[in-house]
């Protein structure tokens, strides 16, 4: 798990595995961030996330084609219905199939629907959270 505890604050959710998006990300934010991913998830880790998930002042889901599960897509679209002024969802489309597209851009509708914020890419992500930090 990571910190930055400057305000405001972005949750980093979506793919783990050997996606990288989060390695890219963290550089070019200039705000706060809470990093859930850890090398080993125990009961402590999953009642930090919860916890942060609560706290921060944005909650992203950067979805990418590493992704094993489907858990991030059911996070964005409860946060999209509980929070959806401070949900935030990215997918970065390179490597997914043309069904998984389709599937995704309905998730997309989904999540913007209730409220949420959608991107395409990570630097986009960036300027729009640290425009909302100098706010």
């Amino acid at each position: 798990m990571g910190y930055r505890i400057d305000k405001p604050r972005v949750f980093l959710g979506g793919t783990c595995n050997s996606s990288t998006w989060r390695e890219e990300l963290i550089p070019m934010l200039e705000i706060g961030y809470f990093n859930p991913v850890v090398e080993d998830w125990n009961e402590s880790a999953r009642v930090e996330e919860i916890l942060q998930r609560q706290e921060c002042d944005y909650l992203l889901y950067v979805i990418t084609s590493e992704m094993a599960g489907v858990y991030s897509i059911a996070e964005v679209v409860d946060d999209s219905n509980k929070r959806p002024e401070k949900t935030l969802l990215c997918v970065l489309l390179g490597g997914f199939t043309e069904g998984q597209i389709k599937s995704l851009d309905a998730v997309m509708d989904m999540v913007r629907n209730n409220g949420g914020t959608i991107f395409y890419t990570l630097e986009g992500v960036a300027e729009w959270l640290n425009i909302r930090g100098r706010i």
